[in-house]
């Protein structure tokens, strides 16, 4: 079935929503969760991926181990999916890296009969509006099809819109005031996206020379323990790690983490800063990142507790969180918290300015709704950017939505996942980091 099928021409009357589908942008893990959530509810669906295949960002970092075991990160109506194939769910306590996420889950769940008819690859959505109406038109709004405009050119209408496209494209800056380097072309080669594939594919470039890894969450974490065990075998590796807090606590943990992965991903990282292994730059705060003199590498300018300060490096890592990519919703009536840039009613759970905690309180379609109806953003980007999303959140988050759109509102108001403890919450630790992995 062609996208075109799908798309009906505008109609005058209160069934202009009849025959559309539910569109979820983006087929990832809470994405392809979405389109099961939503099948198993009867709605229609259609799945825009822009990319080739399932998981695309997933498969960028899938080198990574994630620090939740299986038993944290499939959902419900997706394992429902996947047992009529007979797929058997992998060991509940084993800790996946990203490439067995792909092979094991999201590949499979998205090759089911099921939603494989329902994914579009290669469809980026550049834009999203409602058919004939800006944001600031209103008089029939809600009884109006959205449009989502799409990069092979055509036009696509839906009842409904789930964004579940992530952030991963979308870094947070290195500069502490969140602007981009002065010369950022020119530095960009010494640049690198966070978690790099450090012991595989990329060992070359970080061999042998001094990397500087900024941010202060578990993206940063991962990397930093890669590096170290490039540093062992590879002479002349040296590793800093730059954050702009006083104290790595919320990467550091503790012992009453329910997240044995997350454990002892922190204590690892813990252990290399006492041994020497990595030098930490705390209360550093990036002004600027230029060439460094020659331009063999590149010169990070700031301030340290407030002194003036210089680290020179031959690669930084940017570790330094997510942000939403916004601007193909402009035209989309959004409740955004001015600083986390997450729904409005979620922002005061997951704000790092209030918390470190990585786990957030449960939450559904009443954190989750926005001035536009039956419009939602759900999985990491609907954190903005805050580092403390869990996929098992997001699955909740789509069940939440799924059940809503459907009209069941007493299940979409039901909590129904109990997240486990982090041990670590503190409001001190206000430094920049990324989360990875749920």
């Amino acid at each position: 079935m062609s996208i075109a099928t799908l798309t009906v021409p505008p109609r005058r009357n209160e069934a202009r929503l009849d025959g559309l589908p539910v569109a979820v942008i983006g087929a990832g893990p809470v994405g392809l969760a979405a389109a099961a959530e939503l099948l198993e509810r009867g709605l229609d669906v259609v799945v825009l991926e822009a990319g080739a295949s399932a998981a695309t960002s997933v498969r960028a970092w899938g080198h990574t181990r994630l620090f939740s075991p299986w038993e944290w990160i499939t959902d419900p109506a997706a394992e429902r999916l996947l047992t009529k194939t007979g797929w058997a769910a992998p060991d509940a306590d084993i800790l996946p890296t990203g490439h067995d996420l792909v092979e094991q889950y999201l590949a499979p769940l998205a090759a089911t009969p099921e939603l494989s008819a329902l994914i579009r690859y290669g469809h980026r959505v550049e834009a999203v509006s409602r058919q004939g109406m800006d944001r600031t038109r209103s008089t029939g709004r809600a009884a109006t099809p959205f449009v989502l405009r799409l990069s092979t050119g055509d036009e696509l209408l839906a009842r409904a819109v789930i964004d579940t496209s992530g952030t991963y494209d979308s870094p947070n800056g290195l500069i502490a005031s969140g602007l981009k380097p002065r010369d950022a072309d020119a530095v960009a080669p010494f640049l690198s996206h966070a978690l790099p594939d450090v012991l595989g594919a990329e060992r070359e470039r970080f061999a042998g020379r001094h990397t500087l890894v900024v941010g202060a969450g578990h993206s940063a974490a991962n990397t930093l323990l890669r590096l170290a065990d490039l540093a062992r075998d590879e002479p002349g590796t040296t590793i800093s790690w730059a954050i702009r807090s006083d104290s790595p606590v919320r990467v550091f943990g503790s012992d009453a983490d329910e997240l044995e992965g997350r454990a002892e991903l922190g204590s690892g990282v813990h252990d290399l800063v006492r041994q020497g292994t990595i030098a930490l730059i705390d209360t550093f705060e990036i002004d600027d990142v230029a060439l460094a003199p020659g331009g063999a590498g590149v010169r990070v300018s700031g301030r340290r507790a407030g002194t003036p300060s210089i680290v020179d490096a031959d690669i930084v890592v940017q570790a330094t969180g997510f942000r939403p990519d916004l601007d193909p919703l402009r035209e989309i009536r959004l409740s955004l918290d001015e600083i986390v840039e997450a729904p409005r009613l979620l922002a005061p759970l997951i704000d790092p300015n209030v918390h470190s905690c990585g786990t957030v309180e449960p939450h559904g379609i009443a954190e989750l709704t926005h001035p536009e109806p039956a419009f939602y953003v759900a999985g990491m980007k609907s954190y903005g950017r805050a580092p403390t999303f869990l996929l098992r959140t997001g699955y909740e988050q789509v069940r939440s939505i799924a059940a809503e759109l459907a009209g069941d509102h007493e299940a979409a108001r039901r909590i129904e996942l109990v997240l486990p403890a982090t041990g670590v919450c503190s409001t001190s630790d206000l430094g920049t980091g990324g989360s990875c992995c749920s």
